[in-house]
């Protein structure tokens, strides 16, 4: 096998030119047996690979792939190639479009390359690769762009293109190569192999041009890239002591060999293509010699096409292995035929090649062999066979074929057959509309041509021509007039003619297209009528207008006839009501007679409706109704408009903009308690009649709202009493009462409670029975009619409660009451208790007597009364509630109280300088109250007004000071508690003189008095109730010396600094006042007195109870005082 030839190093090739722009020795290159060759275990991604296409030039193709992403957590990346390098994602623009979708339901990936506007030198070789991490997927396809304009490989001229594609109109070109100059096909000679490199390499730039146009280099731009590598300094390699050389080349079939002398035996070489590592098969040999590391590639296709390199430690060196594929030869050249026209024509010849690519051309412009071609190719090993079905004789020309390596070329005769005329035109008469069909048919399959009156015939959308095979025809749908005349068929390419005469009838029409479906025609009262009916026929045909089987004459009455050629109308002058009815034409000539019937209908305004009528009224609204108008004006009513004005008024209010399509209107907006009346206008599309009468006049009223706050009050074993709250809104007709139903539980028959209406808003359903279940609901009634009805919620067993008798007593009673003599005593006391409980009163363990002390009692609590009070009602009174077995009582301190007596024996027990000591003993009546102090006062004999010395004083001695000396006093003392000082004062018997100057004085000695005292309440705590939500207070009295130190204590623990609470003390008072308390605040408190002679304390119970809508929670209702059950 001879050495394969090698190339430059840095050699650029160009890329592959499209199929129909072959250079010698070139070809296409598959560049998915490539991937395939190089790696056998590549995943495959594409589920569905672009296909090879073609396309004519302006028009646009797009090439889909498409990727499954089911295993895939990112969006793979694809990349499209045009021959072996160029990357098509940087040409993008005007020209080719890149776009990619992603559908979410199926997961696929959708890769489209669109080729817009497509040149003859976008054809070529395709690639589209995808990757995704370790995955690589490719596949090639081809694209063929089919022009009109000839043009021969053999010369190819070269333009530069700018690649900068800013701004410019070349934006998006897929290919580097100009355009193709027509030139005469030539037979190349044979030429001995010359190494263009090594060429381009010793000659002067000046003459790249025409070496690259000489040996078919279409990639000039790549060319002087190569050529620049070449000449670049290559550094000395470390790895390797020879590198590959720059490019190998090889026959297709044969066998080629890469040498690469490594600088260390010992480094690890690695062999790939395109950029995939080589595994060694029966295909890929490797070798070790010494430092020499060799590889072979056995049986060279053109998927070996590819660039190679080798890796030793961190260094590579590459290089390019090009395959050459021998030119293909005409073994068996093409024959002269002749032929007739419409017989198959196969054009034959061989190959050197089996199944090689050729190309059949017609005058020297290449034959486009798609799918609506008339020429196909047969191609059988190395036969090629050009096959032309149905010649004709614009297939006369010079055919030839052209392969890599040859071409041949044939002449094709085509001839006229002997023509015979089997069936001739004939001559037709058609009536006006029909269908005209001329037919023939000749011997041959051949075209002709169709005349009328000597002029052609065009096609259009009623005139049709037909050939089909031997048969030729010409069908005129809807004939006119215009359509009678001669025609004539001449077969192509024959002097035989085939004539027919046409005669076209046309009977009298009546064209009634512009009146609607029933030939209804609709005139205004009063207005005039011009109908004109479009006629026609041939001869123009005479019309007779009738009506009712009378003629209506030409001439000038209100209703005449008017002739014209292509018309005839019918003439009314100021339409009236009864000219309405059916109008009949005629009309007559030669060829046939035409009727047809006219509706003429006189529509007027209509007629005004009846008064409408009232039927419901509300607060500010009325629902009204009417009877259509008797007579609707011949047109049908299109709706009403609605008037209404109050009835002292003069001025009609329009109610209504839109029509009222209905016979029923609902007017709103009225004052309640105002009369008002209504009228109808009834319109139709004439217009508005005129207004109907006014309706009765009518009041706007409403009923109340419904009842509110529907309670049971009282259930017993045979009656249930209910009370409610008024309506919220009443309006102007008022409430006149409230009518109270029930039904019992599984009817629904409602029975009235009362006869008459009920002016409370408490009643009480009596002769139930017991243990039924009742629904109770409650109208309010006024003028207007009963209210929406009130539910109870549930129904109501009709049965006597025991509820446990339950004293509420006020909280201020659960003290001493106290009051004043001659003040009245009223205290309400409530209870609960069911059945009415027994009330019994008691004061201090005996029955009251109730001449002295008033008692009323009602159902729900009882009052004690005593007009005047008097010292003896004081003492203990016990109310004793009974229900059957069940008995509560209560107890109530009740302290009447009056100012004191004077106090017993005022004495003068001694005197002194100018002070005076006395003495006196209480009086015997305290008023019924503690005495809180007394007040002296002092009188001068010889005046006896009287002055007071001491207000408020607590003890019954005290010294008088800073008397006048050389006077003589009296002195009197008034008792005092709550009601105020003692009517009478108790005055001394004798007076005490003040001794003058001279008078010696001698102090009595006394003995220091001990005022040290243990701490002591006076006052104690007691139990007390309190409400939820309000201050309470716990009060004490205490005494003591030294002061105590108070401390409050709540379940034996000392509060302090406890924010809800605060404790004062103030004359010997302590008050813990508790805010805002819980239920949670309730417990036992403790009142602790401490100082140096001892500790009292003092306990008492607080209860908080929480009132919700009168119940408080835990028990039975508590009403405070004045709050209302």
């Amino acid at each position: 096998m001879p050495e394969p030839t090698k190339k430059e190093e840095n050699e650029v090739p160009a890329p592959a030119p499209p199929p129909e722009q072959w250079s010698i020795g070139e070809s296409p290159v598959t560049e998915e047996q490539d991937k395939q060759n190089a790696n056998s275990q590549l995943s495959t991604l594409f589920i569905e690979k672009p296909q090879s296409g073609e396309v004519k030039v302006g028009e646009t193709i797009t090439f889909i792939a498409k990727v499954k992403a089911e295993d895939l957590l990112r969006k793979p990346t694809i990349k499209w190639f045009k021959g072996k390098w160029m990357d098509l994602a940087s040409k993008a623009g005007k020209h080719l479009q890149l776009k990619e979708t992603f559908e979410r339901h199926s997961r696929v990936y959708t890769f489209e390359m669109q080729i817009i506007q497509a040149k003859e030198n976008y054809a070529g070789n395709y690639r589209c690769e995808v990757t995704y991490k370790d995955k690589f997927d490719s596949c090639s396809f081809d694209l063929e762009v089919h022009g009109k304009s000839a043009f021969f490989p053999s010369f190819i001229c070269f333009s530069f293109v700018n690649d900068s594609g800013e701004g410019q109109d070349d934006a998006g070109e897929l290919d580097f190569s100009g355009l193709l100059k027509r030139r005469e096909v030539k037979q190349q000679e044979e030429q001995p192999e010359v190494d263009v490199w090594e060429l381009l390499k010793n000659a002067k730039p000046s003459e790249y041009e025409k070496i690259a146009f000489q040996y078919g280099i279409t990639d000039l731009r790549g060319m002087l890239r190569r050529l620049k590598r070449m000449r670049r300094v290559e550094k000395k390699s470390r790895a390797f002591a020879r590198i590959l050389d720059p490019a190998y080349q090889v026959d297709k079939g044969g066998r080629v060999r890469f040498v690469v002398e490594l600088a260390d035996p010992k480094l690890e070489v690695k062999w790939y293509k395109n950029g995939q590592e080589i595994r060694p098969t029966t295909k890929y040999i490797f070798e070790h010699k010494g430092c020499e590391r060799i590889m072979f590639i056995n049986n060279c296709t053109l998927a070996d096409d590819a660039e190679y390199y080798v890796t030793a430690g961190d260094e590579k060196c590459s290089t390019e292995l090009f395959v050459r594929e021998p030119p293909v030869l005409v073994t068996k050249q093409l024959e002269d035929t002749h032929t007739y026209c419409g017989e198959r024509v196969e054009l034959e010849c061989e190959v050197s090649e089996d199944d090689a690519h050729v190309k059949w051309f017609k005058d020297g412009e290449e034959i486009y062999l798609g799918p609506k071609s008339r020429y196909r190719v047969k191609v059988d090993g190395k036969k090629h066979i050009l096959i032309i079905e149905g010649a004709t004789k614009a297939d006369i020309a010079e055919y030839s074929v052209m392969t890599t390596g040859g071409q041949s070329s044939a002449k094709l005769h085509v001839g006229l057959k002997p023509l015979k005329v089997l069936t001739p035109l004939t001559d037709q008469t058609v009536n006006l509309g029909q269908e005209i069909c001329l037919k023939c048919e000749i011997s041959e399959n051949i075209t002709g041509k169709w005349t009328k009156n000597g002029l052609p015939v065009q096609e259009s959308d009623r005139l049709k021509i037909i050939h089909k095979g031997r048969i030729h025809k010409l069908v005129i749908a809807n004939s006119l007039v215009e359509d009678e005349g001669d025609y004539v068929f001449s077969p192509e390419a024959y002097p035989i003619t085939l004539p027919a005469k046409v005669h076209v009838v046309d009977p009298p029409r009546i064209n009634l297209d512009g009146l609607d479906a029933d030939n209804t025609v609709i005139v205004v009262a009063g207005s005039k009528l011009r109908l004109e009916i479009p006629i026609s026929g041939e001869p123009p045909p005479k019309a007779i207008w009738s009506r009712a089987d009378k003629a209506i004459m030409e001439g000038s009455g209100r209703i005449r006839a008017e002739s014209y050629p292509d018309s005839s109308t019918l003439v009314i002058d100021i339409a009236e009501r009864e000219d309405s009815g059916v109008y009949n034409i005629h009309l007559k000539n030669e060829a046939g007679e035409a009727n047809a019937s006219i509706k003429i209908k006189v529509v007027d305004i209509p007629d005004p409706p009846v008064a409408p009528s009232v039927k419901e009224v509300g607060d500010d609204w009325c629902i009204m109704n009417w009877d259509p108008p008797l007579y609707d004006g011949g047109s049908p009513i299109l709706g009403y408009f609605i008037e209404r004005k109050k009835k002292q008024s003069s001025r009609w209010m329009r109610l209504n903009f839109d029509l009222c399509k209905e016979t029923t209107f609902e007017p709103k907006k009225m004052i309640e308690g105002v009369a008002y009346e209504v009228r109808i206008f009834a319109v139709n599309a004439v217009g508005m009649s005129k207004p109907s009468m006014p309706s009765r006049p009518f009041v706007p009223l409403a009923v109340t709202s419904a009842p509110t706050l529907l309670a049971v009050d009282c259930v017993t074993d045979n009656s249930v009493t209910m009370k409610w709250r008024p309506p919220d809104q009443i309006g102007a007709a008022g409430l006149d009462g409230y009518v109270l139903e029930y039904c019992y539980e599984g009817s629904d028959n409602w029975l009235t409670a009362n006869k008459e209406l009920i002016d409370k808003t408490k009643f009480t359903i009596t002769d139930l029975p017991t243990d039924a279940k009742i629904y109770v609901r409650v109208k309010a009634i006024n003028a207007a009619g009963a209210s929406e009805p009130k539910y109870y919620s549930q129904p109501i067993l009709v049965r006597q409660i025991i509820e446990p008798p339950k004293i509420r007593i006020p909280r201020h009673l659960k003290q001493t009451y106290i009051r004043r003599v001659g003040e009245a005593i009223n205290l309400v006391i409530p209870f609960q208790g069911k059945p009415k409980p027994e009330l019994v009163w008691k004061k201090d363990g005996v029955e009251i007597d109730k001449n002295q002390i008033n008692i009323r009692n009602s159902e729900t609590d009882t009052i004690i009364f005593i007009r005047k009070a008097e010292r003896s009602h004081s003492g203990k009174y016990e109310l004793h509630v009974k229900v059957e077995k069940l008995i509560e009582t209560a107890t109530i301190d009740i302290q009447v109280v009056d100012r004191p007596g004077p106090p017993q024996l005022v004495k003068i027990e001694d005197v002194w300088g100018e002070n005076v000591a006395l003495t006196w003993l209480p009086p015997r009546d305290d008023g019924n109250a503690t005495i809180t102090g007394y007040t002296i006062q002092k009188a001068d004999k010889k005046s006896m007004e009287w002055f007071t010395v001491i207000e408020h004083y607590h003890r019954t001695s005290a010294t008088i000071t800073e008397l006048v000396i050389g006077n003589e006093y009296y002195f009197r003392v008034f008792a005092e508690n709550m009601c105020g000082l003692s009517e009478d004062a108790t005055m001394t018997k004798e007076s005490a003189m003040i001794a003058k100057d001279g008078k010696v004085y001698k102090n009595p000695v006394y003995d220091d008095f001990d005022f040290t005292e243990a701490p002591m309440f006076t006052q104690p705590l007691v139990n007390t109730y309190a409400v939820a939500g309000y201050n309470a207070t716990l009060n004490c009295s205490v005494r003591g010396n030294p002061k105590p130190k108070i401390t409050w204590m709540k379940n034996k623990v000392t509060i302090v600094d406890d924010p809800r609470y605060r404790m004062f003390s103030n004359q010997g008072v302590c008050t813990l006042e508790i805010r805002k308390p819980s239920p949670y605040d309730g417990g036992t408190y403790s009142c602790r007195a401490v100082n140096d002679l001892g500790a009292v304390e003092m306990d008492c119970k607080l209860e908080v109870k929480v009132i919700y809508q009168g119940v408080n929670t835990p028990g039975q209702p508590v009403f405070l005082e004045g709050q209302q059950q």
